[in-house]
C-alpha cells in the first residue's frame, strides 16, 4: 500500500480506495489498544500538534491518545493560550508552528475552510478535526469503520441521520462518505433544521421521523447544536423529543438489528432516550473506541508510518 495524500481536509476529496485504505489500516491498528501495554514505536521521534480553537472531548483526547500509542509526542494548543490573543494572525501562528518542524497538525476551528486555508500556507500535513459547519472527516471515517465492523459491507445499507442537520458538519461528512461507499442515506428533522440544498449531496429528505427510520440498517441521531443557532428553531425540547427523539417504541420501525449511533455529546431524553442509548444494538461507545484506532491510522499514514510498518 502507498499513501500520497498530504492532508485530510474533508471526505469529498478522498477516493473510495483511499477511504478503504484508511479503514483497513485502522482495523489493523485497533488491536494495539487491546494490549496490556498499549504502545508501539512506529512514530517514535514524530511530533503532533493539536491546535483546537473549539471545545472538544472525544476528538482531542482520542488524537492525543492515538499519537501516544504510536509513540509520537503530542502538544496541545488552544486559542486562549496562543499568541492569537496578542493579535497574531492565524496564518502567522501556523507558520511559526511549521518552523518548529512538527510532523502533523490536527486542527479544529469554528470557521469553515480554515484547515484548507492553512494547508495552502504550510507544508506540514493537516488533519481537519472539524471546521465550522463544513466537515468533520475523521468522525465520518470512524462512523464508517464502526458500521463496516458490524455489517461487513457498506454497499447497499440504508442509513438514517436525524436531528440538527443544518448545523452538523458530522451529517455532511457522513452523507458524502456513506454515499461514496454505496449506501443510501435518509435525513429527517424539523424543517427549520434541514438545509434547502442538502439533497444535492444525494440524500433523501423526509420530515416524518418514523418514515425516515422505516426498515433502515443504521440510525444516527444528532444533538441540537444550540451554540450555533441564532434563533429558536423548535417550540421546546419536550416537543422536539416527542417528534424527533428516538424511543424504544419508534426503534421498532427500523430493522431488528439496526445499529444505533451518535457522534456525541448526546443529550439523554432529548434526541435519544436512555434506554435506546444503552440498547444492545447501540454502538455509541464503540464509535469512541474506534475513534482512537481511526486517528492512529491517519497519523500513521500522514506521518510516514508506512516506512516503519514492521514496528507494530
Amino acid at each position: 500500500m502507498t499513501w500520497n495524500r498530504k492532508d485530510i481536509l474533508d471526505i469529498e476529496s478522498l477516493t473510495v480506495d483511499e477511504i478503504k485504505s484508511v479503514l483497513d489500516t485502522a482495523d489493523g491498528l485497533k488491536e494495539i489498544s487491546e494490549r496490556s501495554i498499549k504502545k508501539v514505536p512506529t512514530l517514535r521521534g514524530k511530533t503532533v500538534i493539536l491546535f483546537f480553537h473549539e471545545p472538544s472531548t472525544r476528538t482531542r483526547v482520542s488524537f492525543d491518545i492515538a499519537a501516544k500509542r504510536l509513540s509520537a509526542d503530542s502538544i496541545s494548543i488552544s486559542a486562549s493560550t496562543s499568541s492569537l490573543v496578542k493579535g497574531e494572525t492565524l496564518i502567522d501562528t501556523a507558520r511559526n508552528l511549521e518552523s518548529m518542524n512538527p510532523d502533523v497538525v490536527v486542527m479544529r476551528h469554528s470557521s469553515a475552510g480554515t484547515p484548507f486555508l492553512l494547508s495552502q500556507k504550510i507544508s506540514t500535513p493537516i488533519i481537519n478535526a472539524g471546521d465550522g459547519m463544513h466537515a468533520h472527516p475523521t468522525q465520518a471515517l470512524l462512523d464508517m469503520m464502526t458500521v463496516r465492523e458490524v455489517k461487513k459491507d457498506l454497499n447497499g445499507l440504508r442509513i438514517a441521520i436525524v436531528g440538527d442537520i443544518a448545523h452538523s458538519r458530522v451529517a455532511r461528512s457522513n452523507i458524502t462518505g456513506f454515499r461514496k461507499m454505496g449506501a443510501e442515506v435518509r435525513l429527517s428533522g424539523p424543517p427549520t433544521m434541514i438545509p434547502k440544498d442538502i439533497e444535492s449531496l444525494g440524500a433523501e429528505v423526509t420530515y416524518d421521523f418514523e418514515e425516515a427510520i422505516d426498515g433502515v440498517d443504521v440510525i444516527m441521531m444528532l444533538r441540537i447544536q444550540k451554540e450555533r443557532q441564532r434563533n429558536f428553531l423548535f417550540p421546546s425540547e419536550r416537543e422536539y423529543a416527542k417528534r424527533y427523539g428516538l424511543s424504544m417504541a419508534k426503534l421498532k420501525k427500523a430493522k431488528p438489528d439496526a445499529l444505533i449511533m451518535h457522534p456525541g455529546p448526546l443529550n439523554r431524553g432529548v434526541e435519544i432516550t436512555p434506554e435506546v442509548a444503552d440498547h444492545i444494538n447501540s454502538v455509541i461507545l464503540t464509535q469512541v473506541t474506534n475513534g482512537v484506532a481511526l486517528r492512529m491510522a491517519l497519523l500513521y499514514l500522514l506521518a510516514g508510518g508506512l516506512r516503519n510498518a514492521s514496528d507494530y
